[in-house]
């Protein structure tokens, strides 16, 4: 008995140092303090970055127009992102998403994949400019010669998890080489393959309406050579 016990608690021991040690390599991509660190493009070259996004008591507050990005200097190919955001309350929700792979001349709509932030449609995934991605038949999208987008695919999500305008939500993002994973306040909502594989950086979008984040980490998923 007393060996049983014993072997309990060294694997409790274990996977705790295993999750200390996964949580110590965590990076917080916004601080709420600054966004200084962070690059930006908008559709209007008049616009300066602090008339878009601001931090306010710890928040990032981005307006949603004109349409554009904040974006990492750093590219990232394989990580677990977190990133917390709300609809602002009291006004009405808009159209938002979190970019990754992001390479490429800036544009409205870079090359890269997109996790959907649209309210009602948060989990969906879109691959902009030949941007590859895969899902099951049912829940393809797939448009060529987008406007902004160029040749578009999307992943519809196989259900929603999302809570009501002006409420926090959690998005939980794992790009793992081709897979792409989405889990919406605790409840995987899409599950997308055959992504491109490339560095690129990621991205928060302002595209109509205001919404704030709180949180934005990343850990990066580390490959064997």
């Amino acid at each position: 008995m007393r060996r049983v016990l014993a072997s309990l608690l060294f694997v409790c021991i274990v996977s705790a140092s295993a999750l200390a040690a996964e949580e110590d390599k965590s990076t917080a991509l916004f601080n709420g303090k600054c966004i200084g660190c962070w690059e930006h493009f908008l559709v209007e070259d008049d616009v300066e970055k602090a008339d878009v996004w601001s931090v306010q008591d710890g928040l990032l507050i981005c307006k949603g127009e004109p349409m554009g990005y904040l974006c990492t200097k750093k590219e990232f190919t394989n990580f677990k992102l977190v990133v917390e955001w709300r609809w602002a309350p009291d006004k009405e929700p808009g159209n938002s998403g979190v970019l990754m792979r992001i390479t490429g001349d800036p544009q409205a709509l870079p090359k890269c994949v997109e996790a959907q932030l649209m309210h009602e449609n948060a989990g969906d995934v879109y691959g902009f400019h030949g941007f590859e991605v895969a899902g099951p038949e049912d829940r393809m999208v797939r448009v060529a010669g987008h406007k902004l987008g160029g040749d578009l695919l999307g992943v519809k999500k196989a259900a929603g998890n999302e809570n009501p305008a002006g409420e926090w939500n959690k998005y939980e993002i794992t790009l793992d080489g081709g897979d792409l994973t989405l889990v919406v306040n605790g409840k995987e909502v899409n599950k997308v393959t055959d992504c491109d594989v490339a560095a690129g950086k990621i991205g928060l979008q302002s595209e109509g309406g205001e919404i704030h984040f709180r949180t934005v980490s990343l850990t990066p998923i580390e490959k064997d050579e």
